[in-house]
């Protein structure tokens, strides 16, 4: 990585080297404006809020955020040569919530040709602390001549958990203009307009015999477990701090505070969102993060798979084998259905919201109460732009949690005053989409025995370098599949084999994004079934993969094995779900 940014030119005492001229005449838009930004413990001593680039992500934010329209300049903010042609300076202010949470940096780094994370340049900048604009001039650095695209942001700080309100802005090189910037008030929670906007989330309240009896158990002061389930919003990404500020843990507040007797302390928050995980996971991971294996029987699971079920190959059966999973457990729990959105106004709603019909469950739609809402002006009646409700094309702002809080607290308070539905809903029916992935368990190395035989083969080291996740109401993250098989350059070629009466098995290995890491091939029965690429997406996360879909139980024997030519390389297989 080309780390040469001459910072003596960007004086940290003296301020910076004035531009030949001044910023302020200069078009300019903001990418982020007054953002909480909170500090994630990276390794290896580096605690950041990151931002990626790559994939038109940086046009996409130039669009929602600063209000870019000219599709032109959108073009050249995706490569490096572009942006360079566009952008004269770069405005960073922050403004931290504690002293001790400095220095802060800013640090910006290309993508290479070469090497994707390695031959790229890496400006590292350090700012003021106080609000005081810190002006980055980009003809004062040196570029790598490998730069391919812009990769992305971070800001530095001395230590993780901490917060900060920061802005970035681009100044233009002259012959670029763009709109004026146009600062919006805050966002009037509570107004009857946002009570008008919230409504129209209500997609429906579904048969509500369970949610209610769930209510009413909690008025009793009877002991009542609200759960969440899905993907990095439900993790809480975007929020700052993650763990309180997310829509989850707002909405079991909101929740507490209509139901819960003063002082009763009988409501319980389960938390398992895991970023960039569809359902074809979630069902793998549910009983080890919601039921914690049989420990914790939730009364309300909330689902929210809406937008990232797009990388779910079954094309909605895991979803719907999930809703049955939790709707056949013994104590009978109540299903909510949330449907999120992306900043493009996506989601997956149609196609989920037929199994939520199908079985009469209670519905929300994120994407219904914001989406039209969004076309319009402050003056036309918009409540929350996207770029108060997204912190990124993403995730929402804590403003976006807000409102997705409050969604579901419409959801619950129509509950607490409807009359109850006097029959439950009706599960003994065929399918909608599918229920082939219904009873999935998970299988990896803490319980395999007596259930499976392996034969670990050079898949014998165990990977401690995993994704996390902030569970429950933990500020820290939880290693996601810490139970692993992984295979490393020196551990050996054989490859790792499992033996499994099932009848249908899922494969979950990790994706990386260090070189280190490599192709590995699977062959089921006998057959080769695909071959697995830990760098597809290239970040470190768990990528859930079908293997088998049958209808009839039978032994199989599944085999991973490196791919020809990487057998230096490293692969981990984070664990198996499976249909008995």
């Amino acid at each position: 990585m080309n780390d040469r940014f001459a910072e003596s030119r960007i004086s940290v005492n003296g301020g910076p080297t004035a531009p030949r001229d001044p910023v302020q005449r200069r078009s300019a838009f903001y990418v982020m404006y007054e953002t909480d930004v909170e500090a994630t413990d990276r390794g290896n001593g580096i605690h950041s809020q990151e931002v990626y680039l790559d994939n038109g992500r940086l046009a996409s934010l130039a669009k929602f955020n600063g209000g870019i329209e000219d599709e032109g300049i959108l073009e050249m903010l995706r490569t490096c040569g572009g942006f360079r042609k566009l952008v004269h300076s770069i405005g960073v202010t922050v403004k931290v919530r504690r002293v001790e949470d400095a220095p802060v940096f800013f640090v910006l780094e290309n993508w290479g040709k070469t090497s994707q994370y390695e031959t790229g340049t890496k400006l590292r900048v350090p700012c003021p602390v106080d609000g005081t604009e810190q002006v980055i001039e980009l003809s004062q650095a040196e570029w790598s001549e490998d730069d391919d695209s812009p990769g992305k942001y971070a800001f530095e700080f001395a230590q993780p958990g901490a917060l900060a309100t920061v802005s970035l802005i681009f100044y233009l090189h002259d012959g670029y203009e763009v709109p004026d910037i146009e600062i919006e008030p805050p966002v009037e929670f509570g107004s009857q307009a946002y009570r008008d906007m919230i409504e129209l989330s209500l997609l429906s309240q579904g048969n509500n015999k369970r949610l209610k009896a769930a209510i009413e158990k909690a008025k009793r002061g009877e002991e009542v477990t609200i759960a969440y389930i899905g993907g990095s919003i439900t993790q809480g990404a975007g929020a700052k701090p993650i763990h309180t500020n997310c829509y989850a843990y707002r909405s079991y507040e909101r929740f507490k505070r209509s139901f819960e007797p003063a002082g009763g302390g009988n409501v319980r928050f389960v938390k398992a969102g895991v970023g960039g995980t569809p359902s074809e996971l979630g069902i793998v991971r549910y009983d080890r993060d919601i039921t914690r294996d049989g420990a914790v029987s939730p009364d309300i699971v909330v689902v929210e798979f809406a937008v990232n079920d797009e990388g779910d190959e079954t094309k909605g059966n895991c979803f719907e084998s999930l809703v049955l999973n939790i709707l056949t457990s013994p104590n009978h729990p109540a299903v909510i259905l949330l449907f999120s959105v992306f900043i493009n106004d996506w989601n997956l709603q149609d196609r989920l919201s037929q199994v939520g019909r199908h079985y009469g469950l209670p519905m929300v739609s994120v994407k219904d109460a914001v989406a039209e809402q969004f076309r319009l002006t402050k003056a036309e009646g918009n409540v929350i732009s996207k770029r108060q409700f997204f912190y990124d094309i993403y995730h929402p702002t804590n403003a976006g949690h807000t409102v997705m809080a409050d969604c579901l607290d419409r959801l619950f308070a129509a509950a607490d005053q409807a009359e109850a539905d006097a029959e439950d809903i009706s599960i003994d029916k065929p399918p909608i989409i599918g229920n082939d992935f219904v009873g999935m368990r998970l299988l990896d190395r803490s319980n395999y025995n007596g259930v499976a035989e392996i034969a670990e083969g050079g898949f014998t080291e165990t990977d401690s370098e995993l994704q996390n996740a902030e569970m429950d109401d933990h500020p820290y993250g939880t290693p996601q599949f810490p139970y692993n098989w992984m295979r490393t350059a020196s551990s050996g070629n054989a490859s790792f084999k499992l033996t499994l009466a099932c009848r249908c098995l899922i494969l979950v290995f990790k994706d990386s994004g260090n070189g280190d890491f490599g192709k590995a091939e699977v062959i089921v029965d006998g057959k080769p079934v695909l071959v697995a690429d830990p760098h597809l997406i290239n970040w470190t996360h768990c990528n859930a993969v079908l293997l088998v879909r049958g209808e009839e139980t039978k032994v199989r024997e599944a085999e991973i094995r490196m791919a020809a030519g990487e057998e230096n390389k490293s692969f981990t297989v984070l664990g198996f779900g499976y249909v008995e």
